[in-house]
């Protein structure tokens, strides 16, 4: 079917009313987990396939996740789908209020490569326990991943409820290019304000999950031997390809060379004397990635790493020596395995370096100085972040995740998916047996009761 043709039958389908009904959400829901379930080591094979993920963190960062979220919904949309009460204004008595979520209607969900599957079905969970039909495209460079994607929707929804459509570019050019109700991103801010533009013609409402030059700010009191693991683990977790994934540090000038050498000693813990042999390291993605990602590690100083293969897409936990504002690393997000380390003397050091970029996705700091956390969390505008740790507020369903500015607009997670896939209609009940003549013409003096009325409220 041609995307029109698709989005053809979700309008036939939407319009039948059939998922406004939250047993049939709900057990739609069971089968795609059924389903999932049944085909757990296949999940697991095309995500090796993909970016070579071992099977733990293909568990962890991606087929646990999406579990988590069925498991979240199938036990809560009903009640989420139940109006809401809101307290009646004075001046209505005698009257309730309530907002009734109801679904946008149609719905397409663009989602990446980096967490193929999990950036896919979360969002789509979320969707479809709203009441919305979907329309899935998958990124056509993590193909084995899409492909299962589309053979799982289509054995677990009906035909016109989700639709998995491949393809590349053009065909996301040509689906954005369609009336939607609702429109969800997960990618570059560049293609990101592609897809805002495309929305903008039909004021179509948009959720963008972008990504940005995210900080990690490592300060002289923090735990160093500590703070190493979590930042290792953090920025080369999936190859680097994470977009709330530290960017770069900056580390207190007086720490730097013990902290650099912790980082070095807790790669070779992690992955080894030569990463390219550990079954815990994935790969870059394509070719294209990886000869944009050579080119920043050729333009800088490299402390450690930088040993490659392209016929293997490898590239070695790197870390480069402070390299300068206008080099190629810190022009745009790396996305890869690459994490510049820049020493600071105080705070203005560490202002002037935030501060010269769009506002990130996540912001990272590492201090026992609860002041100095906090005056972080103050001077700077972020999606999310962490003290002491990166990028662990994903996991937390009752943080909802998303940008600002050029990282993003929207969030979701746990309940706020359903939030963000729902209208919330505002209603007022009025009473009829009190009708005040006070708001009726003519209306003679009666502003001074009003006004009295109003104080008195």
């Amino acid at each position: 079917m041609t995307p029109s043709q698709v989005h053809q039958q979700q309008t036939d389908f939407f319009k039948s009313r059939i998922t406004f009904n939250i047993e049939y959400r709900v057990t739609a829901l069971q089968k795609l987990r059924a389903v999932l379930l049944r085909d757990e080591q296949d999940v697991y094979k095309v995500l090796k396939e993909d970016l070579r993920k071992s099977e733990f963190e293909a568990f962890v960062t991606e087929f646990q996740v999406v579990i988590g979220e069925l498991d979240t919904y199938i036990k809560n949309t009903k009640k989420w789908s139940a109006p809401l009460k809101v307290r009646a204004a004075l001046l209505n008595f005698p009257s309730k209020a309530r907002r009734y979520p109801e679904p946008f209607g149609n719905t397409l969900i663009i989602s990446p490569w980096n967490y193929p599957f999990q950036l896919a079905l979360a969002p789509l969970i979320g969707a479809v326990a709203a009441g919305n039909t979907v329309t899935l495209k998958p990124s056509e460079f993590s193909n084995a991943t899409s492909d299962l994607l589309k053979r799982v929707c289509e054995e677990s929804f009906e035909p016109g409820h989700v639709s998995v459509v491949l393809g590349d570019g053009n065909i996301a050019q040509e689906l954005t290019s369609l009336k939607w109700d609702y429109i969800f991103f997960t990618g570059s801010p560049g293609v990101g304000q592609k897809i805002y533009e495309a929305a903008a013609k039909h004021l179509t409402p948009v959720t963008l999950e972008l990504g940005g030059k995210n900080p990690a700010v490592v300060h002289q009191s923090a735990n160093l031997e500590v703070c190493s693991k979590r930042i290792v683990w953090a920025k080369f977790l999936n190859t680097g390809q994470t977009c709330i994934a530290p960017d770069y540090l900056l580390v207190h000038e007086s720490v730097k060379a013990e902290f650099v050498g912790l980082l070095k000693k807790d790669i070779k813990i992690f992955f080894g004397e030569d990463a390219k042999e550990s079954a815990d390291y994935p790969r870059v993605i394509r070719e294209k990635h990886f000869e944009a990602l050579m080119e920043m590690i050729e333009d800088s100083t490299v402390i450690t790493g930088g040993e490659n293969d392209k016929s293997d897409l490898y590239i070695a936990p790197t870390l480069l020596d402070e390299p300068s504002r206008d080099s190629k690393v810190m022009k745009d997000e790396i996305f890869g395995p690459i994490l510049p380390i820049i020493s600071y003397a105080n705070k203005s050091d560490i202002e002037e370096w935030i501060s010269s970029y769009e506002k990130p996705l996540g912001a990272y700091v590492y201090t026992s100085h609860n002041d100095f956390a906090s005056w972080f969390i103050e001077r700077f505008s972020f999606g999310g972040g962490v003290v002491n740790d990166s990028m662990v507020q994903f996991l937390n369903e009752g943080l909802p995740f998303g940008g600002v500015g050029n990282s993003g607009i929207g969030s979701y997670h746990g309940k706020k998916t359903f939030e963000t896939f729902s209208h919330f209609k505002s209603v007022v009940h009025r009473g009829t047996w009190l009708d005040l003549p006070l708001k009726y013409p003519p209306y003679d003096k009666r502003i001074a009761l009003v006004k009295k009325a109003l104080k008195w409220i």
